[in-house]
């Protein structure tokens, strides 16, 4: 936490799915105020391919590998969620101009894992890298991990044990204190590869488990049902170690969960934050969740942060007492139900009126907040708008005609409490190919979501 303030960030930007015959590629980002290019893109490193859908990336080695002179974090991982290819980019060698390292095709993920579609890339205290899969090469349900060799990032094969992998997939993370990992699930990637559909839901096509896993034995040993827990995406557990607890975000209940260890050493959830829905006209449901999409704690694990995609707020919870979040900060930051536009809201348990349109820097923001990336000190918070392309192309339209944008929220970190920084615009619609979808942010020294201590 005391570590330098950040100067650059690193963003997949994306332009599968948005008309533009394009690669996706990665982008530096300048976020010194002390910089004459502050709120620019000042680098753009395109991969070799098109309609990659390159999406979450992770570190060659993090703080699970502390204390291990050989190791330096240099190489920054991309795992593509629909052509399961990963990147390795080397951000070391001139780190304002990150330059691709090695391409792993996506056969040699096929051949030696039976897994594809990939999301999360965590770094193991091994030296090695687990990367989460969605699914098999056809693009059924398969929750499986990738162990790539941290060195060489050949692919070694699968972390799980022959024909142990969960029904579904989506993120994970790890507590080696309590040889345990725990894993999420979003849905098989042909039922949600090309957009959503309410009837996928009734159908029982769309996740609900945590899957409990023995680190050591890498087996799953417990599957817990969540109630309110329809698609359990991001899931953090304490930074500290020692923990034996943390929260996963439930995109379409719009629920967070705390998933805790019981006495006896199984493990438990319960439903801790309920974002009501809101009865809704000229929306494709009468009702309209949250959409909790992604969540992060801070690092001294006293705050935690989410995104409703949908709703269009960023929100800031006080979790001293775990069991009972406390609302400290809420910011809209455009959204579905802004004022003017095409969705009228009939009943809201939380809202008086309707949240206006935002226009920062004279840019009026399309889509709503998405991925977030808290300052090591916790007190600046970093949003983008982009969700995954099919998806945004149904729910944000003008999100693919504008191009997503990258938001600076100022954080109270004794008080708690949210404030938008006015001068801080990344605006993605600018960009020299076309306006691009921009998703994750990363920064050169590792941050909250990142990182696993030990």
């Amino acid at each position: 936490m005391r570590g330098p303030r950040e100067e650059i960030v690193y963003v997949p930007c994306i332009y599968r799915n948005t008309g533009i015959e394009a690669p996706d590629y990665l982008a530096t980002v300048d976020v010194d105020p002390k910089s004459p290019q502050y709120c620019q893109v000042i680098h753009r490193l395109p991969m070799p391919n098109l309609k990659d859908e390159l999406h979450h990336s992770g570190w060659n080695t993090c703080s699970s590998c502390y204390g291990d002179s050989t190791k330096s974090r240099s190489k920054l991982v991309l795992p593509c969620l629909i052509s399961s290819r990963i990147y390795v980019v080397d951000v070391g060698t001139e780190p304002r101009a990150p330059k691709l390292h090695k391409v792993i095709e996506p056969k040699d993920v096929h051949a030696k894992c039976d897994l594809g579609y990939l999301h999360t890339s965590h770094c193991l205290a091994s030296g090695e890298l687990m990367i989460s899969a969605l699914g098999d090469p056809k693009g059924n349900g398969k929750g499986g991990f990738v162990l790539l060799d941290g060195e060489t990032f050949e692919v070694k094969g699968t972390w799980e044990q022959p024909g142990g992998a969960a029904p579904l997939g989506y993120d994970f993370w790890y507590q080696p204190r309590h040889n345990v990992m725990i894993s999420t699930e979003w849905a098989a990637p042909k039922v949600l590869g090309e957009g959503f559909n309410p009837a996928d839901v009734e159908a029982g096509l769309y996740g609900s488990h945590l899957y409990v896993w023995d680190w050591q034995r890498r087996e799953t040993v417990q599957t817990l049902t969540l109630q309110d827990g329809l698609i359990p995406l991001e899931i953090r557990f304490l930074h500290n170690p020692a923990a034996a607890q943390g929260f996963v975000g439930c995109a379409l209940s719009s629920t967070i969960q705390r998933f805790f260890k019981n006495e006896g050493g199984t493990w438990s959830a319960e439903k801790v934050i309920q974002v009501p829905p809101k009865k809704v006209k000229g929306w494709m449901l009468p009702e309209m969740p949250g959409l909790i999409t992604d969540i992060l704690l801070s690092l001294d694990d006293r705050f935690l942060y989410f995104s409703n995609w949908l709703h269009g707020d960023l929100r800031q919870y006080d979790i001293s007492a775990p069991q009972r979040p406390r609302l400290t900060g809420q910011l809209f930051l455009g959204g579905s139900i802004v004022k003017g536009g095409p969705v009228q809201v009939l009943e809201d348990q939380e809202l008086k009126s309707q949240p206006e349109p935002l226009v920062v820097k004279g840019k009026r923001v399309a889509g709503g907040p998405q991925m977030i990336q808290l300052s090591l000190d916790g007190k600046r918070l970093y949003v983008t708008t982009s969700l995954y392309s099919a998806w945004d192309k149904q729910f944000y339209p003008d999100l693919i005609r504008e191009g997503s944008v990258m938001l600076q929220i100022d954080v109270d970190t004794v008080k708690g409490g949210l404030t938008l920084n006015p001068n801080f615009l990344v605006d993605f619609g600018k960009e020299p190919l076309g306006p691009a979808l921009a998703h994750e942010l990363r920064y050169p020294g590792g941050d909250c979501s990142s990182d696993i201590w030990l």
